[in-house]
C-alpha cells in the first residue's frame, strides 16, 4: 500500500451556469424520458455518458433543422438568434438553459452592434460561446485569440472590446493595454464570468501544497487545457485525466500527498471516484 493523502479541491468542479443546465435536464428526462440537446451539455464525456443512459440525445446544427415538434436544450453558452428563429419554424420548444452572465453578455454586444459601434471579441473561434455572441452582430464582430493575430496598423482607431466569459482577465487588460499604446481608443468591456478567471489563482494555492496533482477534465475543454496549464506551472508533478482509468500507480510514491482538482466542466463524481482509486493504491 502507497497510503496516499488524497485531497479533492472544494473549489473545483461545475460552475453555476452548468449546475443550472444539468438540473434543467435531469428534471425533464425524469419526467419524460427524453431530451434533445444541441452540443454537449458540458464538454466532459463522463458526464455526457452519463446523462445519456438517461435519455439525453446530442445533436448538432445540421440535425436541429430535421426535427419537428420536440423539446430541445440550449446549453450554458447559449445560442445566436438564427437558432432561435429555427425554433419557430419547426414548433420546437427550447429550454433555454444559457448561463446567465452569457446573455447578459450577449444583450450588451447586441446593443453595440445596434449603436454601429466596431467591435472586436477575444474568444476562441468557433467556441460554442462565441458562436451565440458573433450572432448577435450578424457575424460581423472580429473574434481573436491572441492580440498577433490582429495587425494593429490597418486596425480602426476606436473599437469596442468584449471577451468570451471564459478568457483570462489578465489578458484581457493586457490586450486593452497594447492597442490603447498603439493610439487605438478602445471601449473595454469586461465580461468575463469571476467564478471561472478566479480559478487561477485558487488552483495556484492548491497546486502548491501537494506532491502530487491529478487534474481531471475532459478533452474537449477549453477551460480544462487552461487550468490543467496553471496546475503544471505550479506544480511541475501534476497530471491530467479524464477519468479513474488513466491513472497510473507509477507517477505516486509512498506517502505522497495527493491533490485532486478539475474544470469548471468536471462533475464532483467524477473527481470523488479518483479519490476512490487511489485510495486503493
Amino acid at each position: 500500500m502507497l497510503n496516499l493523502r488524497v485531497n479533492i479541491d472544494p473549489h473545483s468542479g461545475f460552475c453555476f451556469g452548468v449546475v443550472y443546465a444539468i438540473e434543467m435536464a435531469e428534471d425533464i428526462l425524469e419526467e419524460e424520458g427524453r431530451l434533445f440537446c444541441l452540443g454537449d451539455i458540458v464538454h466532459n464525456d463522463e458526464e455526457v455518458k452519463r446523462l445519456e443512459k438517461k435519455g439525453l440525445k446530442i445533436i448538432n446544427h445540421d440535425e436541429l433543422g430535421d426535427i419537428r415538434d420536440a423539446k430541445v436544450l440550449i446549453r450554458a453558452h447559449g445560442e445566436p438568434p438564427s437558432t432561435y428563429s429555427l425554433a419557430v419554424d419547426n414548433n420546437l420548444e427550447l429550454i433555454d438553459a444559457s448561463c446567465p452572465v452569457v446573455l447578459k453578455l450577449q444583450n450588451r454586444i447586441k446593443n453595440s452592434f445596434d449603436k454601429k459601434e466596431t467591435i472586436y471579441i477575444y474568444g476562441k473561434p468557433g467556441h460554442a460561446e462565441v458562436v451565440g455572441l458573433l450572432g448577435q452582430t450578424n457575424n460581423q464582430a472580429v473574434v481573436f485569440q491572441d492580440i498577433a493575430e490582429l495587425d494593429i496598423p490597418s486596425l480602426p482607431r476606436e473599437l469596442t472590446l468584449y471577451s468570451q466569459t471564459t478568457k483570462s482577465t489578465d489578458k484581457f487588460y493586457e490586450i486593452t493595454r497594447l492597442l490603447t499604446e498603439a493610439g487605438i481608443r478602445v471601449n473595454p468591456n469586461d465580461t468575463i464570468c469571476r467564478q471561472v478567471s478566479n480559478r487561477d489563482k485558487e488552483l495556484r494555492d492548491f497546486a502548491r501544497h501537494f506532491d502530487k496533482i491529478v487534474f481531471v477534465s475532459g478533452t474537449k475543454s477549453s477551460n480544462g487545457k487552461v487550468l490543467y496549464q496553471v496546475c503544471k506551472n505550479t506544480n511541475p508533478d501534476t497530471h491530467f485525466i479524464s477519468n479513474a482509468a488513466e491513472l497510473e500507480k507509477q507517477w505516486f510514491k509512498p506517502g505522497d500527498t495527493v491533490g485532486i482538482c478539475g474544470a469548471t466542466s468536471t462533475p464532483m463524481w467524477l473527481m470523488e471516484s479518483v479519490r476512490d482509486e487511489l485510495l486503493t493504491y
